[in-house]
């Protein structure tokens, strides 16, 4: 899945797209205007992204952070780690722990087993979780300041699409457009 990215020049909107072409807008902005200060977000967190414009756009771009980077290997320890299983501790009451003994392949398959029907069960609730945290951050930052963010913030939460769109009207377009099409996918779901 590719991550979008939008930058933000206070309430203009910079650009939108892959993080090296945002960024490179954002460095374009800065070289253009120094006293701009641009943010970009990551769309699916609502999170800013930390780049540093010091140099050339070759320097920018080569600076960039990555989420393709692989992890460093880990020290080998418990578990059986050419299978990607980690020991860990776990506390439970001892009733749990009468019940994990009497379950086909022991504490360890049924503990799996059950980590992953939740996981499954709860997958949409999950993405509909993120992407409301990352409405909440966005708005939060570009918004709350802004006349009817409170407001607006509870119809969010409340799931109220047209008074949301009422009272996110005044904003300002760029703000408003990218507010209400973050919001869109929790209001929708």
């Amino acid at each position: 899945m590719t991550t979008n990215y939008t930058a933000f020049d206070g309430t203009a909107r910079v650009a939108t797209g892959a993080l090296s072409l945002v960024a490179e807008r954002c460095k374009a902005l800065l070289d253009d205007q120094p006293h701009a200060s641009p943010i970009i977000y990551d769309d699916s967190t609502g999170r800013p992204v930390d780049v540093d414009y010091r140099g050339t756009t070759h320097d920018v771009l080569g600076r960039l952070p990555t989420t393709d980077t692989a992890p460093a290997p880990a020290k080998r320890g418990p578990g059986r780690p050419k299978l990607g299983v980690v020991a860990r501790e776990v506390t439970l009451l001892p009733r749990h722990w009468e019940w994990l003994a009497t379950q086909p392949g022991g504490a360890s398959v049924a503990l799996r087993r059950l980590v992953e029907l939740a996981s499954r069960e709860r997958a949409d609730s999950d993405r509909v979780r993120e992407a409301s945290e990352a409405v909440d951050r966005v708005m939060l930052a570009l918004a709350g300041n802004l006349s009817g963010y409170e407001e607006a913030s509870r119809a969010f939460h409340r799931r109220e699409g047209d008074r949301f769109a009422t009272l996110t009207e005044a904003w300002p377009a760029d703000v408003r457009a990218y507010v209400r099409t973050l919001a869109g996918a929790v209001l929708s779901a």
